[in-house]
């Protein structure tokens, strides 16, 4: 079985060093040093859930609250998960169950939205259309990495012709394009995500990075701030859009960035460069408030030696 490293997960994954120690201290997923195909599934999922802005302490009672009603040992994997905004809920055996309220559920939501489900007294069987973009999407993600990309990319387009709206399957098939350097045909699919679901974090972070890699900076920045509406603690999202103003030359607003990065996340793999931009930045705005205050006193003395003159003058 291919196994991947930490730095692997970081890197396959796009997520920080501080949000992987974070779930690991919840006990949201165990602490080692190489992870297998469900591991990596499960950290996906994570992530997904942290986009919706749920908590790592709502994610975990939910878990908890699943495993003394189902017995099941770890939910995460063995079911399928909705959010509902402030906890989970769980598909299993052909049902919906809400394991902090211990209800039964009818779900009218779309697969693969972040919809709300609607409690009812009695279970809702999964529809033969939904159990197929399940089975589909779940195929995807274990072709995907285990690097079968074509079969992956197969596979999304399958589910987007009886989903349209599916926003994890366009993100997925956005990112094979996006690797790829298809960055028109992956921005397409970014956005449409962004439409599917306007409170998808990863869908506008996406679309940022591709609109960078396209030059057209404006678009990525506007991206990137609309990722930070949605979730003001992404510290990817600072990161990045910290380079951007950079790039644009509004180092005031890239400094604000900067900071708030560090703020959270002060020792991982990208901190250091984060680090060093904000020193740099810090010194050019010192040099330039020195330079502003030798300018306006050199000012000053001219104006004096003027009056002096005219003083000499008149006496």
């Amino acid at each position: 079985m291919t196994r991947y490293s930490r730095q692997d997960v970081l890197r396959i994954l796009r997520i920080t060093r501080r949000q992987l120690q974070a779930w690991e201290r919840w006990g949201l997923i165990a602490t080692v040093e190489s992870y297998g195909f469900s591991e990596l599934s499960q950290l996906r999922l994570l992530r997904e859930l942290q986009s919706q802005r749920m908590r790592p302490a709502s994610i975990r009672r939910s878990v908890e609250a699943m495993q003394a009603v189902s017995g099941i040992a770890n939910p995460l994997q063995q079911s399928a998960v909705v959010s509902t905004g402030r906890r989970l809920v769980f598909r299993t055996d052909g049902a919906m169950v809400d394991p902090i309220r211990r209800q039964l559920l009818f779900d009218f939501e779309p697969r693969g939205t972040s919809g709300t489900a609607v409690t009812m007294v009695e279970c809702a069987p999964v529809n033969e259309r939904e159990a197929t973009v399940q089975q589909l999407f779940f195929e995807a993600i274990q072709a995907e990495e285990t690097g079968e990309r074509k079969l992956a990319m197969s596979l999304y387009e399958r589910i987007l012709e009886v989903t349209p709206g599916f926003p994890a399957a366009l993100i997925n098939l956005g990112t094979i394009h996006y690797h790829a350097g298809r960055f028109e045909v992956a921005e397409k699919l970014y956005r449409r995500a962004t439409e599917a679901d306007p409170h998808y974090v990863l869908a506008f972070f996406d679309l940022g990075n591709v609109l960078d890699e396209l030059k057209r900076s404006a678009e990525s920045i506007r991206a990137y701030e609309m990722a930070l509406e949605l979730a003001p603690d992404y510290a990817d999202a600072h990161y990045n859009l910290a380079m951007a103003y950079e790039r644009k030359g509004l180092r005031r607003r890239a400094l604000e960035h900067w900071r708030q990065y560090l703020q959270m996340d002060r020792s991982g793999p990208w901190s250091e460069h984060a680090r060093t931009q904000l020193r740099k930045l810090l010194s050019r705005e010192r040099l330039a408030i020195t330079h502003r205050t030798k300018s306006f006193c050199a000012r000053g003395e001219r104006v004096a030696s003027r009056l002096e003159l005219v003083t000499d003058a008149t006496a």
